[in-house]
This record gives structure tokens, sequence and C-alpha cells, in this order.
């Protein structure tokens, strides 16, 4: 038996084309695709942060640092240039596999710029701002800002 997980994702991605008469796909900058463990030709879902659309495509690469972020298609008709949107990858394990599995995050800035790449760990999370993962910056630091609020840790609290 195996059973599907989050396997990476970039996270608000700003849409810098949509090509209607294109066959369908999403086409994405190569080197995004590689921080995310995100393959050329993989299935995806994709999430409108501005108008709650969800498709599923497949990737097609881009040249490295090109930032582009094309829907190509009939996607072309849910996201539009300057949308926000975060495009996931699953992927099926077994219970064993899964186990271990650390899904890969990529956030980005306004310029699709890759900003901080993390693993989550699994670990609980009380707080759905806040991220459980390791190998990151404080988890405060990343979301809070993106969020428009101040950091939550008081001031001296060791990172962990």
């Amino acid at each position: 038996m195996t059973i599907t997980l989050f396997k990476g994702k970039l996270h608000r991605l700003t849409v810098t084309e949509a090509a209607l008469h294109y066959e369908g796909s999403i086409t994405l900058d190569r080197e995004l695709m590689e921080a995310s463990g995100i393959l050329p030709y993989e299935r995806v879902q994709v999430v409108n942060v501005n108008n709650g659309a969800r498709l599923e495509t497949y990737t097609i690469p881009d040249k490295v640092g090109s930032r582009t972020v094309c829907l190509n298609g009939p996607a072309a008709r849910l996201c539009a240039p300057g949308d926000l949107v975060v495009v996931m990858a699953y992927a099926d394990m077994t219970p064993e596999e899964a186990e271990t599995h650390q899904p890969r995050v990529v956030l980005v800035d306004s310029e699709n710029n890759p900003t901080q790449v993390f693993d989550l760990d699994g670990a609980d999370v009380s707080d759905p701002t806040m991220p459980a993962v390791t190998n990151a910056v404080e988890a405060d630091d990343i979301w809070a800002p993106r969020l428009g609020q101040k950091s939550r840790r008081p001031q001296g609290r060791p990172r962990r």
C-alpha cells in the first residue's frame, strides 16, 4: 500500500505570463523547480491566492534565472499575470518512507527570487503561521512579515 504525501512547493510565486492558446501546463524557472524538488513534466497542483482557483497540470522547465511562472492553455483563464500562486507536488510512498519524509518549501520574493528554502520536519504545529521546520530560520521571521505581523518571538528568546 502507498499513501500520497505533500512532496514540495513553491510558495506565493507571482504569475508572469498567461498563454491561453498554448497546450496546457505551467512553465517554471528550472532553478525554482530544482530548489523545491519538482521535476520537469511532474503533475502539480496550482492554487491561486488571489481568486481561490485550484487546478492540476504538469510542469515545463524554463531557463535558469528566468523567474518565469506562465500558466498555459485553459489554466490561463484561472490565473492572470500578477496573481500569487502556490505550486505543490505530491508523491506516493510507503508508510515506512512517509515516516522520514520531509517536504521541501521554497519561499520567494515579489520577483520570484528564492528567499528561503527549508524542509518541514513533521513536528506538531499549534499555530498555522508557524510551521515546524528544520534547517531554517525562526518560523516567526518567515511567516509573520508575510502576514503583515511583527515577530511574536520575545526579544532575547534564543532560536531553536
